[in-house]
């Protein structure tokens, strides 16, 4: 019998900024985001500094549109959000459409920077570009956040192997041998107590530490 394999979903993070111009639907475009199947981690309300917004954009820094950018993200109140689902980064990036409102009206009627974005500088909104820009910029705008790496498939893979895959085997082994009449309950208590990683105590090697420290003394 063919067996199917399930997708798998990686959950990924990323920064969404609603900028001054479009402030004032912020609650349509939120509504947006949920629909498109994102979940709103943290949202904060807040009017950055220019230094703050020279700090944001230290990337773009020496670029033409560097001060203009700077000073229109300094004239309001925004709204940043972080938002979490599968393939976030590039799925948000699809939703708000190219960076010109200009161009985007002109494509991609459809998406958020053609409905609220007015001119190429006030496009509305702000999406993350890459895995490391959502890291900084998430980071930025929440300083408390714990952002944890995302491990590759690869990497997950050779975690499996190297580590899950040999206890389990073993337990399954057992688990044929024993034969008990609550197969889960026994495989799962086996696993707890033949667990690798679960530190192990040595009272002998505490108390010989004990009278090493007190014949020094």
């Amino acid at each position: 019998m063919e067996q199917t394999s399930r997708p798998r979903i990686y959950v990924e993070r990323t920064l969404a900024i609603i900028k001054p111009d479009a402030h004032h639907k912020a609650e349509e475009i939120e509504d947006t985001i949920l629909k498109a199947g994102f979940i709103i981690l943290q949202k904060r309300k807040l009017h950055l500094s220019p230094e703050q917004c020279s700090d944001f954009y230290a990337d773009q820094y020496g670029t033409l549109f560097f001060p203009s950018m700077t000073a229109f993200m300094s004239s309001g109140p925004i709204i940043a959000l972080m938002l979490a689902r599968d393939n976030a980064i590039a799925h948000w990036k699809s939703i708000i459409g190219p960076v010109s409102s200009t161009k985007a009206r002109e494509t991609h009627p459809e998406c958020l920077r053609a409905k609220y974005g007015t001119s190429d500088l006030k496009n509305a909104l702000h999406g993350s570009e890459s895995f490391p820009a959502a890291v900084r910029e998430i980071r930025f705008m929440f300083p408390n956040s714990v952002i944890e790496p995302f491990p590759s498939r690869e990497a997950t893979e050779q975690y499996l192997s190297r580590y899950v895959y040999p206890v389990l085997r073993r337990g399954l082994i057992e688990l044929c041998k024993e034969k008990p009449l609550h197969p889960c309950t026994w495989l799962a208590d086996w696993l707890i107590k033949n667990d690798p990683n679960s530190p192990q105590i040595c009272d002998g090697g505490i108390v010989e530490e004990q009278e090493q420290q007190g014949d020094r003394e």
